[in-house]
This record gives structure tokens, sequence and C-alpha cells, in this order.
């Protein structure tokens, strides 16, 4: 990566909290780079009860030209932005916020197009499948709707907040493509299973899913990317199942990222 910062540098934030496991600000600022944009991305650790006026203040920074959201402020970003896409306003939260003309924000949410790009590169196909998701909040929502859209057969979605488990559902059945219903951390019968919690990010916590009753023909998915290699991946993959991280979910989406981000329009 090689470039040179100065005072015309374009600046954005990913923000969340904890913030040190994410990948996007090298990877992000190389994909910059290699596009001739001169432009950064920088982490800012923000509590929840800080976000707010963190967001008033970002409204104000002019050469603050995008925001990336991760855990846990996507659906309180959602409410801050203007607009979002079809996708966002689905979901009612959002992972990329883009400054718009009269400086308000649009946003997006992409994470549910990352894992499903690293599911089907790393030869996992969800189509005509029976996918159980543990875990309902921004990504599990995001990667929710992006399995019923790549056409899984049934979904099933385990979540200790049962009413946002709940709401979730009923929004995905009415869209008619997939038959979505309440799962639990029992693996048995499903074709794929997606981990999208924070459950082994710290050393001691209990594994998602009930490990001994995968299938080696299960694929399984994580969204977590520190350590590199969740403990649900390592005891998967000790099965013999296909699996993905979620490092390669986040190199499944940055290009989304990149391209959402430039197509902004700056205001100073």
């Amino acid at each position: 990566m090689d470039f040179k910062i100065t005072g015309a540098t374009r600046l954005n934030v990913i923000v969340g909290e904890p913030i040190a496991q994410v990948k996007s600000p090298g990877g992000m600022t190389a994909a910059f780079a290699e596009r001739g944009h001169d432009g950064i991305v920088a982490p800012v650790r923000v509590a929840p009860e800080h976000l707010d006026a963190f967001l008033k203040a970002a409204d104000h920074l002019p050469n603050l030209d995008g925001i990336i959201v991760t855990v846990p402020h996507k659906f309180a970003c959602h409410g801050h932005c203007a607009s979002a896409t079809e996708r966002g306003d689905f979901l009612g939260a959002v992972n990329i916020m883009r400054r718009r003309k009269d400086g308000a924000w649009h946003g997006e949410m992409v994470d549910g197009l990352g894992f499903v790009g690293a599911v089907k590169a790393n030869g996992g196909e969800p189509e005509g499948k029976r996918a159980l998701l543990i875990g309902a909040g921004g990504a599990g929502s995001a990667i929710a709707l992006a399995l019923v859209d790549a056409g899984v057969s049934e979904l099933a979605i385990h979540d200790a907040d049962t009413a946002r488990r709940d709401s979730l559902i009923e929004r995905l059945n009415r869209k008619g493509k997939a038959k979505v219903f309440v799962g639990s951390p029992d693996p048995t019968g499903f074709n794929l299973v997606a981990n999208a919690t924070p459950a082994g990010m710290k050393p001691g916590d209990a594994l998602p899913v009930e490990v001994d009753k995968l299938s080696p023909d299960t694929f399984v998915g994580c969204v977590i990317t520190v350590p590199a290699i969740s403990p649900l991946i390592e005891a998967a993959r000790a099965l013999g199942c296909r699996t993905s991280t979620g490092t390669q979910m986040y190199q499944a989406l940055q290009n989304a990222m990149v391209e959402f981000l430039l197509a902004g329009e700056r205001i100073g």
C-alpha cells in the first residue's frame, strides 16, 4: 500500500464497540489506493451510550465521506440515516453509510452479501438447502435476508432476544420465498449453519451450536474475524465440514463497500 496522507485526504471511519478486531481500516484504505482514490478508513471506538453524540458530531465534518458500522451500532445507525437502500430499510439496520450532497447520510447493509459470497467461494450453495442461523442482530438479520434471497428452502433462526427473532421471522415470511421459523442451537438436519453472534471471540465462550450434532455434510459459516479461525469453525473442520470464516466474509464484501462509498457525493 503506497499513499501519502495530506490535508486533502478524504476521511472514512469504522465505528464499533469493541473495535480492535475489525479488518476494514487496512483493507479498505488499500482498496482506495488501488482505485486511485485519496481516502483512508480509521477505526473509532464508540460505546452505545455515546453513539448519538458521535453521529451528531460526524454530521458537521464535511471531509468525512463514509461511516462503516459494526457491532453493536447497526440498528441505531439506520435510525440516523436520512435515507437507505431497500435492503437497509427492510432490515432496519445498516453496516455502511455515505454522505449525501445535502450533508445527511444514506445507508446500506451488505453483511449478508458478504456471508453468502464467502459460502459460495468455499464450495457451499444455499439454494434449496435447509439453513440454521444463530443470531438475529444486525449482521444476522442481513444474513437471514441474503439466505432467503439466495434460495434456501427453509431457514430456522435462533436468538436469545425472542422479540427481535420473531419480528425478523415474520418479515421474512411475508416475502414468501422460504419457510422461516424458530430454531435452536441443535443443527440436526440442516445443510447450512451460520453463526452471526460474537460467541467465540473471548476465551471460554460457549459454542453457539451443539457441534457434536453436526454432520460432516453440513456447511458451517461464521462471522467472527478474531480469532481468524473461530472455535466453531475449528470444531466443524475437525468433523470434516466445509467452512467459511469471518475474514473470508469480509473479503467478499469489501468490494461492495468500496463501490458504495465511492458513489457518494463530497461536500467538502
